[in-house]
C-alpha cells in the first residue's frame, strides 16, 4: 500500500471516529397524544418530512407534530459509513456556491453511486432516505432543519435539554413541537454547528452569541449550564427568503393604501421615520417594507446589529456591527453601531436607515438629522411618549430641541382580531404621529379597532404644509398627489403585484413618468416596470 493510500484511509478512520458519536441516531418524535385532534396537514420536504397541527378539545392548545423519515438499524448502519467517505471524499469548492445544498446533493450522489456496492444492497428508497439526513445534518441545520424549510413559522426556540421545542406559527401563534433534545451533548453539537455556520464561535469562554444565519436567519445563543441551569439555550428568529413589499402589508391590514401613499409622497421628501413596537410586533419588516418607497439613485446606509433589511435599491451599503475579539472587556477589535453611525456619515449618504436606536448611535443619528440627511430606524417602545422619554435619557441622552428632527413616528403592534367566530392575531399601526415640536404630537392616522379601520387625519398634518413651501405646490395638490399614489398602489394589489422587487420596479417607473403612468393605470393598462436590480 503506498503512502498515499494509508494516508487517506487512516483519514476515512479518524472522520469516522469524529462522526460516531454524531451519528447516533436522535429518538424518533413522540407520536400524537391521545386525543388530539389533527386540524390541518401539510408537505415540508415531500417525501421526507410532513407536519401535523394537532389541537387538543379540551383545552384548545395547538400542537405541532413533525413526521420525519427515520433511518432503520441497516439503514442507520449504512449511513454512518456514508457519512465518512462523504467527509472524506467531498472536496471544498474553488469558488463560491450560491446553493451550497444543491452542490452537496450533486457531489453526495456521485460518491454514493461510486460506493453503492461496496456499501451493501438497499433500495432506492433507503438510498434517498440515506442521502437525505446526510444532507440535512452535514449542510442543513440538522434535526431542526424541517421547521427551517417550514414558511408559516416565524421562530424557533428551545429552552434546554428535555424540553420541547416552540415555534411560533403564524396562524396558530406559539405552539408546542413534538421535537426534544435527549441529551446535553446533543444539544450542545447542534447549536455549535448551527454558531460555526454563522461565521462565529461559542465556547464556555464566549457562551452569548448574537449572529445571522445564511439566509439571514437570526440566531441567538446561551450556551451550556453555567448560564441555563436547563441547558443550552437558543432562538432563532426566521428571515423571509422574499421579503414583506408595502403591496404585502396592505393585503394584511397593517397598513392602508391612503397611509402607504402618504409614507410614500413624505419619503420622496426626505422625511425622517421612527418605528415604535413591542418584541416581534413587526418593527423591522415595516422599516424595510417603507425603505422600499425611497427614490431609486438615493444612497442608502443601512446600520445594524445582524443583517436583516433587505432593499432592491442599487446604491445601497449594508454595515453590521462586529463584537470583540478580546477577552473581558477589552474590547479589543469590537465595531458598535455608534462607530458605523459616525462612519456612515462620510459616505455622504441621502439616507441612513439604523435598524434598532438604543445607546449612543441615537445622538449621532439625530446629528446627521440635523444636517439635512434623510433617517429611518426602530425602536422598541409602546408609545411616542415612551419612546420620548427613553431619548432624552441616558445612554442616549437626545435633547429636547433635537426630537422635532424625527419628523414621522409609527407604532406597530401585535393584536387579536376578531371577525365573526372567529379570532386571529395580526399586526397594525395603531397611530402616525407628526412630530411638530418636544411635546407636541399631531396625530395623522389612527387605527379604529371595532372596525379595523384607518382614519386619516390630514388637516392636522404639519409635514404637508412643509412639503407645500419646499416643493411649491398647494396642499391640495399634495392630497391630489396622495390619492394619485393610492390609485397606483390599489392598482398593484389587484393585479397580484406583490414581490418587494416587483413593486420597486413599479415605484422607481412612477418617479420617472408620473403622469403617464398614471394615464395607464386609470385604463386599466399593464406597466413594464423597469428593472432597479
Amino acid at each position: 500500500m503506498t503512502k498515499l493510500a494509508k494516508l487517506k484511509k487512516l483519514r476515512i478512520k479518524t472522520n469516522f471516529r469524529k462522526q460516531k458519536q454524531a451519528a447516533i441516531p436522535p429518538p424518533p418524535p413522540k407520536q400524537i397524544p391521545r386525543g388530539l385532534k389533527i386540524i390541518e396537514k401539510y408537505p415540508l420536504y415531500e417525501p421526507f418530512a410532513h407536519v401535523a397541527i394537532g389541537q387538543n378539545p379540551k383545552t384548545g392548545e395547538y400542537k405541532y407534530i413533525l413526521d420525519e423519515l427515520q433511518l432503520d438499524p441497516l439503514e442507520r448502519n449504512i449511513y454512518n459509513r456514508v457519512l465518512a467517505i462523504l467527509l472524506a471524499e467531498i472536496e471544498s469548492p474553488k469558488e463560491e456556491v450560491l446553493d451550497p445544498r444543491k452542490f452537496f446533493a450533486e457531489e453526495a450522489k456521485k460518491v454514493v453511486d461510486k460506493y453503492r456496492i461496496s456499501l451493501g444492497w438497499l433500495p432506492d428508497v433507503s438510498w434517498y432516505k440515506i442521502l437525505y439526513h446526510a444532507e440535512r445534518d452535514l449542510v442543513g441545520y440538522g434535526r431542526i432543519d424541517p421547521l427551517m424549510r417550514d414558511p408559516n413559522i416565524e421562530d424557533i426556540s428551545c429552552d434546554g435539554v428535555n424540553k420541547p421545542v416552540y415555534i411560533w406559527h403564524r396562524k396558530y401563534e406559539s405552539i408546542e413541537t413534538n421535537l426534544e433534545f435527549e441529551t446535553d451533548e446533543e444539544l450542545d453539537n447542534m447549536v455549535v454547528k448551527l454558531v460555526h455556520m454563522a461565521g462565529k464561535h461559542v465556547s464556555s469562554a464566549f457562551p452569548i452569541v448574537d449572529a445571522s444565519l445564511p439566509g439571514k436567519h437570526r440566531l441567538a445563543v446561551c450556551y451550556r449550564r453555567e448560564l441555563t441551569p436547563f441547558g443550552t439555550a437558543f432562538s432563532i428568529r426566521k428571515f423571509r427568503e422574499d421579503p414583506y413589499s408595502i403591496i404585502d402589508l396592505i393585503n394584511l391590514g397593517t397598513f392602508s393604501e391612503e397611509m402607504a401613499a402618504y409614507f410614500w409622497l413624505c419619503l420622496e421628501n426626505r422625511a425622517s421615520i421612527m418605528v415604535l413596537g413591542g418584541t416581534a410586533a413587526g418593527k423591522t419588516t415595516a422599516l424595510n417594507a417603507l425603505a422600499c418607497l425611497i427614490k431609486p439613485g438615493s444612497k442608502i446606509i443601512t446600520i445594524e446589529d445582524t443583517a436583516e433589511l433587505n432593499l432592491p435599491h442599487e446604491n445601497w451599503i449594508s454595515l453590521i456591527a462586529r463584537q470583540s475579539y478580546g477577552l473581558g472587556g477589552s474590547g479589543v477589535g469590537e465595531v458598535t453601531l455608534f462607530d458605523l453611525v459616525k462612519t456612515s456619515m462620510r459616505h455622504r449618504p441621502d439616507v441612513l436607515i439604523v435598524g434598532e436606536v438604543r445607546g449612543q448611535e441615537a445622538y449621532v443619528l439625530f446629528q446627521s438629522l440635523a444636517t439635512g440627511h434623510g433617517g429611518m430606524c426602530t425602536m422598541h417602545a409602546e408609545d411616542l411618549n415612551t419612546a420620548v422619554k427613553r431619548l432624552t435619557q441616558k445612554p442616549m441622552d437626545i435633547a429636547p430641541a433635537y426630537i422635532p428632527l424625527m419628523k414621522i413616528v409609527l407604532s406597530i403592534q401585535r393584536v387579536h382580531l376578531t371577525k365573526g367566530r372567529e379570532k386571529k392575531a395580526g399586526r397594525r399601526v395603531l397611530n402616525i404621529n407628526e412630530v411638530a415640536d418636544y411635546e407636541d404630537y399631531k396625530c395623522v392616522f389612527k387605527w379604529d379597532p371595532v372596525k379595523d379601520e384607518y382614519s386619516p387625519e390630514f388637516n392636522t398634518s404639519t409635514m404637508l404644509p412643509t412639503i407645500s413651501e419646499r416643493v411649491g405646490v398647494s396642499k391640495k395638490e399634495l392630497l391630489a398627489e396622495i390619492e394619485r399614489r393610492k390609485d397606483v398602489l390599489h392598482w398593484m394589489r389587484e393585479r397580484n403585484i406583490r414581490s418587494y422587487k416587483d413593486v420597486a420596479a413599479i415605484i422607481a417607473e412612477y418617479y420617472a413618468r408620473p403622469e403617464r403612468i398614471y394615464e395607464k393605470v386609470l385604463a386599466g393598462e399593464e406597466v413594464k416596470a423597469i428593472a432597479v436590480s
